[in-house]
């Protein structure tokens, strides 16, 4: 029967170093890039070229990695395109929530849509909203990208919603006037704003259009 000699010095170095590198596999190498950084650029790849208008290489590009630390970082594509739908909503749609927050409704309002005007003439913003332009048209393979931005401009009408329900009980909004269908018409005139911005109208000529949308409406 053979006897086992002893770890010597060496062998007990090299048995570190292997346990070293499984915690490091285990736990995940430091990324060497801004996840941030490349999460906003892809951001505004999507909404400038829509989902299936952005190829790999766009994103890559624009965030500057590669196709492994994308995959790594965020998952596919699909998967990147949600994670750019939510800093989306927590950073340039960030105005919405602050307008609801208005104490007065007619406040609230106007703040909605004069909100939406400055929002979609913003030096250096692609043209028009994230919501519409990124995934309005999508093939059957996009299917599920499609759906969750139907989801997700369903969830900010709802919030809309929500706000004029208070505003009802409040006596603000007058009675004859659904919160649900009221809800539907200021998203559809800030849908509209945002397909003029495409269509390349002007700060003041949006503004004139919410200005009249505003003086239409009957608030207390």
């Amino acid at each position: 029967m053979q006897i086992s000699k002893p770890f010597g010095p060496k062998m007990a170095s090299n048995n570190r170093m292997e346990n070293t590198e499984g915690i490091e596999s285990k736990m995940g190498r430091p990324r060497g890039f801004d996840e941030n950084a490349a999460l906003e650029a892809a951001m505004r790849v999507f909404w400038e070229k829509s989902y299936e208008g952005a190829s790999l290489s766009d994103l890559t590009s624009a965030m500057g990695i590669n196709k492994s630390s994308m995959y790594a970082a965020f998952g596919d594509k699909a998967g990147l395109f949600r994670r750019a739908m939510e800093r989306y909503r927590e950073g340039p749609m960030r105005y919405m929530r602050e307008a609801l927050e208005k104490p007065v409704l007619r406040d609230a309002v106007a703040s909605l849509l004069h909100g939406t005007v400055l929002f979609l003439s913003q030096p250096g913003h692609p043209r028009g909203c994230f919501s519409v332009q990124a995934a309005l048209a999508c093939g059957v393979d996009a299917e599920p990208i499609q759906q969750a931005m139907v989801e997700w401009r369903k969830a900010g009408e709802e919030a809309l919603r929500k706000r004029f329900v208070i505003a009802r009980r409040a006596g603000e909004l007058p009675k004859d006037i659904s919160p649900a269908d009221f809800a539907r018409f200021i998203a559809t005139v800030m849908a509209g704003l945002a397909v003029q911005a495409v269509n390349g109208a002007s700060r003041d000529e949006m503004k004139r259009t919410a200005d009249l949308a505003l003086n239409a409406i009957r608030l207390a």
